[in-house]
């Protein structure tokens, strides 16, 4: 039985890790998700090889920069464990993870950034997540329409 990609979004703040950051690096573990609904997805929905928007959020011109891999399935997310990380959690165990990670690789940086005041007013994006009043999430899906319609905005 074969695997349907599913598409996701990640936001980064550039200034902590940007696409160059990842194109550098290769592949990295996505880690500092405090929030249990986008946990929920790394830990529950992402499989290798689905597609990943890569998103900058909190700067200049927040948009779509480039487009990364899921590279592992989850796993408990170290910094929860670490009491120097600023992610550390004293409640979560080793036993019992309260936070798991996905890899990521790099796949491609986008020509020129597709930007959210973009993505808002594009009418056929009006259900994607992304753009919903209120929705802060920094890991969301992504629809397989929603998908081929940014691409096609390149």
């Amino acid at each position: 039985m074969s695997k349907t990609t599913q598409y996701w979004l990640m936001k980064s703040e550039p200034d902590a890790f940007s696409i160059d950051d990842l194109k550098r690096k290769g592949q990295e573990h996505w880690d500092g998700v405090r929030n249990y609904q986008a946990r929920n997805f790394m830990r529950d929905g992402m499989r290798i090889g689905d597609r990943i928007f890569f998103y900058h959020s909190n700067c200049a011109e927040p948009g779509i920069v480039g487009i990364a891999e899921v590279a592992t399935d989850a796993y408990p997310d170290p910094s929860q464990f670490d009491p120097k990380s600023k992610y550390f959690d004293a409640a979560s165990s080793r036993d019992n993870p309260r936070w798991m990670l996905v890899d990521v690789k790099f796949v491609k940086k986008l020509k020129r950034t597709i930007t959210l005041k973009e993505l808002q007013a594009d009418a056929a994006l009006t259900d994607m997540a992304l753009v919903r009043k209120g929705n802060r999430l920094s890991v969301m899906p992504v629809g397989a329409e929603e998908w081929r319609h940014i691409l096609a905005m390149e």
